[in-house]
């Protein structure tokens, strides 16, 4: 489990496609407290550590993971948004994210708003009934409000603090950005028969 409270920005150093997809990944974290095997949220994405080294720590892709995420897009050099798996104690600062992807948005416009940057995404239009005004989202792996709902289109407003510590900042109309809608609203649909 996680937050959606990316706690570092790494780069990919590395990436070889073989049997399934391996990536490294740069990081800030102390990986000498890296388990193998522990969970780590890249882009959102619940990933299993397979190998650590002094400041990076790899992960090996599936297809299904390729397919579903935006992980198969990425190239060596560039940033992804990190965080290390929830811990009994830890504060829950965004909402409860599972780093299971549910699917691609799409970025469809950002327009400045102050200090803030205002986007809206597209999303799978299946996926539309989940997002709600003033609801949670996870977009690669960050936890945002949603601002408010038009169709299968949302809107989020960027504070400049996560424009700079996170990827979304570099986001422009166009980019594909993995998406996990509420596990509450996932829950509620399923108890009310429609899903």
């Amino acid at each position: 489990m996680f937050t959606g409270i990316v706690t570092d920005v790494g780069t990919v150093r590395a990436i070889q496609k073989k049997g399934d997809t391996r990536f490294e990944f740069t990081t800030q974290f102390d990986t000498a407290k890296i388990v193998l095997g522990a969970s780590i949220a890249c882009n959102g994405a619940c990933m299993t550590v397979v190998e650590t080294g002094n400041d990076w720590f790899a992960i090996e892709a599936s297809a299904e993971s390729l397919n579903k995420t935006t992980l198969g897009n990425l190239a060596v050099g560039d940033r992804i948004n990190l965080e290390q798996s929830l811990r009994l104690g830890d504060e829950l600062g965004g909402h409860i994210v599972s780093g299971h992807i549910d699917g691609v948005a799409k970025l469809v416009s950002r327009t400045p708003e102050g200090d803030s940057v205002r986007m809206v995404f597209e999303l799978p239009e299946a996926f539309a009934r989940y997002v709600a005004s003033k609801g949670s989202i996870t977009l690669d792996g960050v936890s945002l409000t949603v601002n408010e709902v038009t169709g299968n289109c949302f809107g989020i407003n960027l504070i400049a603090h996560t424009q700079n510590e996170t990827t979304l900042g570099a986001k422009q109309p166009g980019d594909p950005i993995n998406f996990e809608i509420d596990m509450l609203a996932r829950y509620v649909a399923r108890m009310m028969g429609k899903e």
